[in-house]
């Protein structure tokens, strides 16, 4: 009976988590992590870090520098916390309760880690989109983008932005605390989470950035060759134009990596004969994850102004005295 009890709770923790692996000694059966495991959560606790550090950067250089308080600094503020977040609670949530041991035991913390997953990567999302919008009217109507995008515009962009996320967040996750009642919701709980759910959070908004930024890029290329018909220095306009083809093809190129095939699997998914294997979901989790992370480079390290704000925070230049309206390009 011994034997037989602790084979079953064997089972069950190899089940639980698939870093596991079971090693017979004689009648006892034990787990340990398995080295392949050991060196992926080791990669994936750096990536947190590397997550946390780069954000937190960002926050505390918009927050410091009274020359980076403006409208679209305000957005990739918002966006620099929701992604901090995601650094500090859905990265560790995420590696002590993966993908395979909710699919085998959805306990309570595995509801608030998708809750969690779902409402700051959508918020991640929903400021991209709206950090677009701002980029449109910078560029494409530079003469009105000061009363367009106000102050009061952005705030309200941000509330929007977490409230629809917090939304989506909490829509997903409801009908699956009610389990009891899965042949009557079984439906509602597919379209919600493999429909409604990726069209409002994923699909519309990378439509909406796809237009934006495709008019950004051909209104761009329009003033260069302006430019170049003006000043005839021919090659400063190729410049122009290479320079903004390739920040566009760097956001939308990464962004796109990072989300595309996640969503395209769940979206999918109820259509499939074959179930994908839950490994592979969770590996494209993390790829989402990963977004967080990569936000900070793209959109603060690309700025020559965030690059001397940070060389200052990190040197500690910042703890020696008031440089909050210090000059910094």
């Amino acid at each position: 009976i011994d034997l037989k009890v602790t084979v079953n709770s064997t089972d069950i923790v190899t089940d639980l988590h698939p870093c596991y692996e079971t090693l017979n000694f004689g009648y006892k059966l034990t787990t340990t992590p398995s080295v392949i495991c050991v060196i992926l959560y080791g990669f994936l606790m750096l990536l947190s870090v590397v997550t946390v550090c780069g954000n937190l950067l960002v926050v505390i250089s918009i927050i410091y520098f009274k020359q980076l308080h403006t409208p679209t600094n305000t957005l990739i503020l918002s966006l620099a916390v929701a992604d901090l977040l995601v650094g500090i609670l859905v990265f560790p949530l995420s590696m002590a309760f993966s993908l395979s041991s909710c699919t085998y035991n959805e306990s309570l913390f595995c509801k608030v880690r998708d809750s969690l997953d779902i409402l700051f990567s959508t918020c991640s999302i929903m400021h991209l989109c709206c950090i677009s919008v701002d980029r449109y009217y910078a560029v494409c109507q530079p003469l009105t983008y000061r009363s367009k995008i106000s102050h009061q515009v952005v705030v309200i962009m941000i509330v929007v932005s977490w409230g629809v996320s917090a939304l989506i967040g909490i829509g997903v996750i409801i009908p699956k605390i009610k389990n009891e009642q899965c042949l009557e919701t079984c439906f509602i709980d597919v379209l919600m989470a493999n429909t409604i759910g990726p069209l409002l959070s994923f699909y519309l908004p990378v439509l909406i950035m796809l237009c934006i930024y495709l008019k950004i890029f051909l209104v761009a290329q329009r003033q260069a060759r302006c430019i170049q018909t003006i000043t005839k220095p021919g090659v400063t306009a190729s410049k122009m134009e290479r320079k903004a083809t390739k920040t566009l093809a760097i956001v939308l190129g990464v962004f796109l990596f990072c989300w595309t095939p996640f969503f395209l699997c769940i979206t999918f998914l109820p259509f499939t004969s074959n179930s994908v294997p839950v490994p592979v979901i969770e590996t494209l989790n993390w790829l989402t994850l990963s977004n967080s992370m990569l936000n900070p480079f793209i959109y603060a390290f690309f700025y020559t102004w965030f690059r001397s704000a940070f060389k200052m925070i990190v040197s500690g230049k910042i703890l020696q005295g008031d440089f909050a309206s210090l000059r910094l390009h």
